[in-house]
Order: structure tokens, then sequence, then C-alpha cells
């Protein structure tokens, strides 16, 4: 077992763990900290693979989308923490019995796999190469999935915004 053979084990525990909590976790700030770790660590197994630009992309981008995801989440949510129902004893025990097999058979799956030959240019200009790519052959996805992302923006602020009541119309009550 060497250190790369380790930090894949590392980082793949937190990003099903990360997965897991959030499906279970009820408070948004503790689902966005779970989800940010999640994301961290899959930017670790990117590192692993020698992609270093999508690791940063990854964490460019995902600490940028956490941020505005914590702001719509804490205010599109309610916060009312007594309605809460609590996860008995053995359903969460049951979770993490299949947790635990799941990443045993994931493991299996994954150590007899054979992938041949690596290849050796992978790690060589993959910015230039992602560049030339964005900017030649995908740039009209590219830019329609910023107008969008966009208009979610816009529609998100739009549903978060209360309505107040008219000063005016409450003159005359």
């Amino acid at each position: 077992m060497n250190g790369e053979f380790l930090a894949f084990f590392v980082f793949a525990l937190i990003a099903i763990s990360g997965g897991v909590l959030m499906i279970n976790l009820r408070k948004v700030v503790h689902i966005i900290f779970v989800l940010m770790f999640t994301f961290l660590s899959i930017a670790g197994l990117y590192v692993l693979l020698s992609a270093e630009f999508i690791a940063f992309v990854q964490v460019l981008i995902y600490s940028g989308a956490i941020t505005i995801m914590m702001l719509f989440g804490i205010m599109l949510t309610k916060h009312d923490d007594k309605a809460m129902m609590s996860v008995g004893f053995w359903r969460s025990l049951a979770a993490l019995v299949g947790i635990v097999a799941f990443f045993v058979i994931i493991f299996i799956g994954i150590n007899d796999l054979s992938l041949g030959e690596q290849a050796t240019t992978l790690h060589e200009n993959n910015v230039e190469q992602i560049g030339i790519a964005i900017f030649s052959k995908f740039v009209i996805p590219f830019e329609t999935v910023g107008v969008i992302l966009l208009v979610v923006l816009v529609g998100a602020i739009a549903l978060a915004k209360k309505d107040e009541p008219d000063e005016e119309a409450s003159k005359y009550e």
C-alpha cells in the first residue's frame, strides 16, 4: 500500500461519507459544510489523477457555487428546528451496513480492474488542450450554460424576495 493508494481511500471515504451525510442531515448549514468536504475530496481525487486544472476548477467553481447555494438555502427554507424527525437506531445501522457493503464491493471491483496501458500524455499541457477545446468546439454550450446560470440566479432571488405590505394600503385601513 503506497501513499497514493492511501490518499485515494481517504478521499473516497470522505466523498462517500459526505454524500450519505448530506442526504441524512436536516440543517442547511450542516449540509453545505458536508457538501463542501465532498467537493474538496473529489478535487483531491482529481489531483491523484494528474488533472490539477480540473481540481482547481472544482475548488474554485464549487466553492463559489456552495456559497451561493448556502445563501439561497438560508433564504428559501424555514428555520423551524422543532419539527425535526429523529432517525431510529436500526435505520442508521442499516445505512451504515449498506455504506460499508457498497465500499467493499466498489473496492473489490476497482482493485481487480485492469485498464491496460496507461496514457502518458494526459497531464501534458492539459490546460492548453482544455482551453482550445472550450473556445473552438464548445463555445456555444459554454456561453449557454453561463446564461442559464444567470437566469437561475435571478429566478432564485425573485422567489426568495418577500412581499412587503403596501404602506399606502395600510394607511387607509
